[in-house]
């Protein structure tokens, strides 16, 4: 609007209509014709008290008075519709223009349209919609601060990292603590953030931590694997800030100071023992937190989620999310991939080769190349445990499957039961029964090799000395031959008589 009074006051100073259109930024023209105006009217300083700016202006210009029965916008309603997807000032316009012309009214020109806009969000300063729309955007970080749990068994003082996820557009907020920033950390974190609100937006915004970015570039960054799974899975884009760019979430980063004051250092004096516990107290001052009233605005946090941006989140999927850890691992010579310090086959034709692992709680996958080549059921418990597939052997290899405890024990009894007894001990002998197969094939073998009586003599000697015979023991006496020799317990020498010295009955005093 122009400054009719002050054109008026640098004129009755004596400034030329060139110096004062210089210092009000009017042109030349605007102020030769607003001091004509004056003339005509006879307006000239000092002017009446009652006289403000509003009558000043109807005086010099009576034409523009009848903008004042104009229909006036519902710039309230302007800014709500415009946080909408798709919406602009120029489809607002065309639409109050239509409603005008059904009620018989006059509508403001684009421009003046534009302009009581304007005004209305510098006087409120309303400027949230701006720049976010409703149900767009996420911004997800770990806060600076952290809070503290006590170990019950040990004293120990350990770190909880918070994490805090916020919606730019209504500024309603998530906070959590973990005992940990890992993936698994990240990614619940993530999944529970979307289980509060109820919804997911189209796009997360983190920062370039490697539990979420792998490789950051402004030009094409490297999401995490598991996160990039955790956003296709909810349809959503990861779009991660630029590093160093606080000004890319600046929600987050605002709602982490406000939060390190609001929830982490009100809870300073409070001891906790659980995790659970601190999360429990953490909720109740969140709650408090999105409830707080704005200081410039009327509603608060809470209130703008659920009337402006609630409605534009997409849903939840119907089934939770499954948490998956990838890892990129090599195959060893003997085709296996250790996974949590078990071991789980793949094909051996991919030995040496590098491959993306899958694992979730209750699977192993592997992929090469984007495509799957093998899943098997993860292995719990005892660790050094094998998950071995028929299919992934080499062919020499699968001579060995075919072979089971009881088929040796069976060929074993065959040859006789000094070398069943062998070959069960040797069986048993082993945590993993499978480690003595190779000397149970050792040992059997033999009999073709010596034929299967001089075997089980060999047995019979060998359980003699030991309850628990190996390979070679069985292997040294058929070398030396000394299953050969015959136990004189178990076989009468005969006497000659022509070397003995025998004393008879006589000799004892005793008659014949």
């Amino acid at each position: 609007m122009t400054n009719y009074r002050e054109i008026l006051r640098l004129s009755h100073l004596g400034l030329n209509r060139t110096s004062i259109g210089a210092a009000l930024g009017y042109s030349r023209n605007t102020v030769a014709d607003v001091l004509h105006r004056a003339q005509v009217k006879g307006i000239e300083l000092p002017l009446p008290n009652d006289m403000g700016d509003p009558e000043l202006g109807d005086m010099l210009f009576p034409e523009k008075a009848k903008d004042n029965n104009r229909k006036t916008p519902d710039c309230e309603k302007m800014h709500r519709e415009l946080a909408k997807s798709g919406v602009t000032l120029t489809l607002l316009w065309d639409e109050y223009c239509n409603d005008c012309k059904q009620n018989g009214e006059i509508p403001y020109a684009f421009t003046q349209f534009r302009f009581h806009y304007h005004r209305y969000v510098q006087t409120t300063k309303a400027t949230m919609h701006i720049n976010h729309k409703p149900g767009e955007q996420l911004e997800v970080d770990w806060a600076g601060g952290t809070a503290s749990v006590i170990d019950k068994d040990t004293g120990e003082i350990l770190k909880a990292y918070v994490f805090v996820a916020t919606l730019p557009c209504s500024g309603c907020s998530y906070v959590e603590a973990f005992l940990s920033q890992n993936q698994e950390s990240w990614i619940n974190a993530n999944i529970h953030a979307f289980e509060y609100f109820g919804g997911t937006t189209r796009i997360i915004v983190p920062d370039n931590l490697k539990t979420g970015v792998e490789k950051a570039d402004w030009y094409s960054p490297t999401i995490n694997k598991s996160y990039h799974e955790l956003a296709e899975y909810y349809g959503c884009a990861v779009i991660p800030a630029r590093v160093r760019k606080p000004k890319d979430k600046p929600s987050v980063e605002g709602t982490v100071g406000i939060i390190s004051t609001w929830i982490i250092a009100a809870l300073r004096n409070r001891t906790f023992f659980t995790l659970s516990d601190l999360n429990e107290a953490i909720s109740e001052k969140l709650q408090a937190f999105n409830e707080k009233p704005f200081q410039k605005k009327k509603g608060s946090r809470l209130i703008a989620f659920i009337e402006e941006e609630k409605e534009f989140l997409q849903p939840l999927p119907k089934n939770k999310y499954e948490l998956a850890v990838w890892k990129k691992l090599s195959c060893g010579f003997n085709y296996h991939i250790s996974v949590e310090k078990n071991f789980y086959s793949v094909p051996y034709e991919y030995i040496k080769c590098e491959m993306d692992v899958r694992i979730t709680g209750t699977t192993v996958e592997v992929f090469y190349n984007n495509h799957r080549i093998c899943s098997h059921p993860r292995l719990y418990g005892r660790p050094g445990q094998y998950k071995t597939l028929t299919e992934h052997m080499p062919e020499k290899h699968k001579v060995y499957t075919e072979w089971n405890a009881q088929r040796f024990i069976s060929w074993a009894k065959s040859i006789g039961s000094y070398t069943e007894a062998a070959i069960t001990a040797i069986l048993s002998s082993h945590k993993i029964e499978q480690q003595g197969y190779r000397a149970c094939i050792g040992i059997l073998k033999l009999g073709d090799k010596y034929g299967v009586k001089r075997l089980e003599s060999a047995c019979e000697k060998a359980l003699s000395y030991t309850p628990s015979p190996s390979y070679k023991n069985i292997d040294s006496i058929l070398k030396s031959g000394s299953d050969k020799l015959v136990d004189s317990k178990n076989e009468a020498k005969p006497i000659d008589e022509s070397h003995s010295f025998l004393r008879g009955a006589e000799y004892y005093g005793r008659k014949k």
